[in-house]
């Protein structure tokens, strides 16, 4: 099981779901303090800005930190849940638990996964850069990205609300 959260709401989901990895995706000068429950060898921070395209004086997601994202995805023992957050719970993290369910489940639909996330969160509204760039690494031909479009934006909101993504 992947949870996805806000910062603010990071312990609370940590505590409530019994998770032993975080990824925090998030901008590099952001702190995060972890719940005491997570071991650091189980955190991940992967630092970028919250855009599309490249801007002058900002970090755009790139292949270095989807494949760290991958990576990190990869080793998670799946003993207890994953939870994944940025700072809203709204682009960069949904984007990231989206690419871990991929990942994690290569026979699965892009679409179904997109589908399951948009029910679970109708706030959530995934990074198409980082999704794409995703999509051409795991080798899904752009069926990543057309799931993710096909979902369409999620609807406006202050910051999202904990929820989660099921694996098979």
């Amino acid at each position: 099981m992947i949870h996805v959260c806000p910062l603010s709401r990071l312990a609370e989901t940590v505590t409530r779901t019994g998770a032993e990895h975080v990824l925090s995706v998030i901008n590099i000068a952001t702190p995060v303090t972890l719940p005491p429950t997570v071991l650091r060898e189980n955190h991940l921070f992967v630092g970028f800005n919250d855009i599309l395209a490249p801007q002058d004086g900002l970090v755009h997601p790139s292949i270095e930190h989807v494949e760290a994202i991958l990576g990190f995805a990869r080793r998670w023992p799946r003993q207890a849940p994953l939870v994944v957050h940025c700072y809203l719970g709204v682009s960069r993290s949904t984007a990231s638990a989206y690419i871990a369910a991929c990942a994690l489940e290569p026979e699965r639909d892009e679409a179904e996964i997109a589908h399951a996330l948009r029910a679970a969160s109708p706030i959530a509204t995934p990074n198409a850069l980082l999704v794409a760039i995703a999509d051409s690494a795991l080798g899904r031909q752009g069926r990543m990205s057309a799931a993710i479009a096909a979902i369409g934006r999620g609807r406006e909101a202050m910051e999202n609300e904990p929820f989660e993504i099921r694996l098979g």
